[in-house]
């Protein structure tokens, strides 16, 4: 009979995963990192009040198919999580389990069952974005008589030239700049991932502009706060909504609508198809590893679907109206 795991294997196995296999092999980023730290802390917080057992005994047999399934429905009724974030979870749990069921054999069979649990479906709303208009709008708002709001400005502006997402954002250093006509920008994106946008000349004079209002250090964010430090994910969605709501004045269509970081990127993508830039293009543009994901945004371009159904003739023959036989009411009426 194979020996049960002990407790310590667990703890080891981990740790392990956490130190060797995510951050030394996978070299996974902080925030991976992040979210599946706080995925196993609620996953073993939920086993040690369900399973009775202190966190410092459970065993690698305990993360059962049925613990699991609980585990995931109580992310979703009691803390009211999205199916997408339910599927995040168990994405982690199964990227452990898959490194684990290579170290101990013994639990394989645990292990399998396990990957029998299927990732959850949802449906996936319509994709919003911005007209011209409302984004320059936005643009717009940020007051230029203040360090702030000139801040403010050459932020969005970037934000919508380059479509980048809020955590590439955040993160650009005076270095990311290209040349002193600041004529294109590196982005760092998912997965060390680099890239480079052009940029337009209104957001190259902007940036051209605001640079030496702050400390032009190599290193030195481009976007910082009061305090000299990058500004946060959530310093920008704050500037952002007093954006929108100071440009609800000047452009009502604005009202109601919800504007965020993530918008910005997908009215980017919305504006360039609309110019006729290809989708591949697109695709390299915010950064995208399958154009796939950039196709999306073709689906959601109603106005490009009535352009491409104007282009077509009607059909010539008339309505008929539809006679059901009393075979098909019999049918439907034994469903």
């Amino acid at each position: 009979m194979a020996k049960q795991m002990t407790t310590n294997n667990f703890g080891r196995l981990l740790q392990d995963y956490f130190c060797q296999r995510l951050i030394q092999q996978r070299r996974a980023s902080s925030r991976t990192v992040a979210s599946y730290r706080d995925t196993f802390r609620l996953l073993l917080r939920f086993a040690e009040q369900n399973l009775g057992k202190h966190v410092a005994k459970l065993t690698l047999t305990d993360l059962d198919v049925s613990l699991v399934l609980a585990f995931l429905d109580y992310l979703e009724i009691e803390r009211h999580n999205s199916i997408r974030s339910r599927n995040v979870r168990l994405a982690a749990i199964r990227s452990f389990l898959h490194y684990a069921g290579l170290q101990e054999p013994s639990a394989l069979s645990t292990i399998q069952r396990m990957f029998a649990v299927p990732m959850k479906r949802f449906e996936r709303p319509a994709m919003n974005f911005l007209n011209l208009k409302e984004i320059e709008t936005i643009m717009e708002a940020p007051d230029p008589t203040t360090w702030s709001g000139r801040r403010d400005r050459a932020l969005l502006s970037t934000l919508y030239n380059t479509g980048a997402r809020v955590s590439e954002i955040v993160n650009i250093k005076c270095i990311d700049i290209e040349d002193e006509l600041s004529t294109a920008m590196h982005l760092r994106g998912k997965g060390r991932k680099e890239r480079v946008v052009p940029l337009w000349k209104r957001t190259s004079l902007i940036l051209r502009q605001w640079l030496p209002q702050i400390d032009q250090s190599p290193y030195s964010p481009v976007f910082p706060n009061r305090f000299g430090k990058a500004i946060t994910r959530s310093g920008v969605e704050k500037q952002l909504r007093a954006a929108v709501t100071k440009a609800c004045e000047q452009c009502p269509s604005l009202r109601g609508k919800i504007v965020s970081p993530h918008i910005i990127r997908h009215t980017t993508a919305m504006h360039l198809l609309q110019s006729g830039v290809d989708l591949s293009v697109i695709a390299l543009w915010l950064g995208h590893e399958s154009i796939e994901t950039t196709h999306a945004y073709m689906q959601a371009d109603l106005e490009m679907k009535k352009q491409a159904l104007s282009k077509m003739k009607e059909p010539k023959t008339g309505a008929v109206r539809f006679q059901p036989s009393q075979g098909v009411l019999s049918f439907l009426d034994s469903l």
